[in-house]
């Protein structure tokens, strides 16, 4: 499983998610697996754009490389070995993280099943934390799979920032040089979009600190 950090330069990495210095954590999922994927191309360009940005501790999770089964125990039931092998690789990272950027294509006016099937093996590492979407594909750029992914993330006490990021093919993908083909529309808005994420994981990391969330 890979994982990149980048950390503003200059500031110190404490190891404290409090503080109003300390780089805010930011949990990217690449949400989808399948082959001849774009997932991985416009995560690059978004983090390039998300280091520009300063102040964030970035750490990629792909999905295709998180092994955990469809099937889930019942209440109180045995997990399968391979989810909880799965689970101590991920959990711990959701957990650890400020925020969340969600990178998703769109898959018949929704979002991938790996995608709910990694929100629903989590709960509370979702809590009163912030989320924000990368989307791309097709004329309608992902939109209708961010659209139903606010409201999953909203039964889990997430927080979703408004504006997002929104890649409409061929108009607007990625070029063979890894960059978007309308790059000035499409870095304004992932700079608008993390300012919002920003902003919001910094509130409630401190929120968080001073009274934790029961949910």
């Amino acid at each position: 499983m890979s994982t990149t950090s980048v950390e503003n330069a200059g500031v110190e990495n404490t190891g404290q998610n409090t503080g109003a210095t300390a780089p805010l954590r930011v949990a990217v999922l690449v949400g989808s697996v399948r082959e001849g994927r774009q997932g991985p191309a416009v995560t690059d360009w978004f983090t390039r754009v998300a280091a520009a940005h300063g102040g964030l501790e970035l750490d990629v999770i792909d999905l295709a490389e998180v092994d955990l089964p469809l099937v889930m125990p019942g209440w109180g039931g045995e997990v399968d070995p391979r989810a909880v092998a799965a689970l101590a690789e991920v959990s711990p990272r959701l957990a650890a993280a400020d925020a969340f950027v969600v990178v998703t294509p769109e898959y018949n006016h929704s979002f991938p099943a790996v995608l709910k099937n990694l929100i629903d093996w989590h709960r509370t590492e979702w809590y009163a934390k912030p989320v924000g979407f990368v989307s791309y594909g097709g004329l309608g750029g992902g939109l209708r799979a961010v659209e139903q992914l606010r409201l999953v993330f909203a039964e889990l006490h997430a927080t979703t920032v408004r504006d997002s990021v929104s890649l409409h093919g061929p108009w607007s993908g990625l070029g063979e040089d890894g960059q978007p083909l309308d790059r000035t529309v499409a870095e304004g808005a992932a700079k608008g979009m993390l300012g919002q994420l920003t902003w919001w994981g910094r509130a409630l990391r401190t929120a968080r600190a001073d009274l934790p969330y029961q949910g």
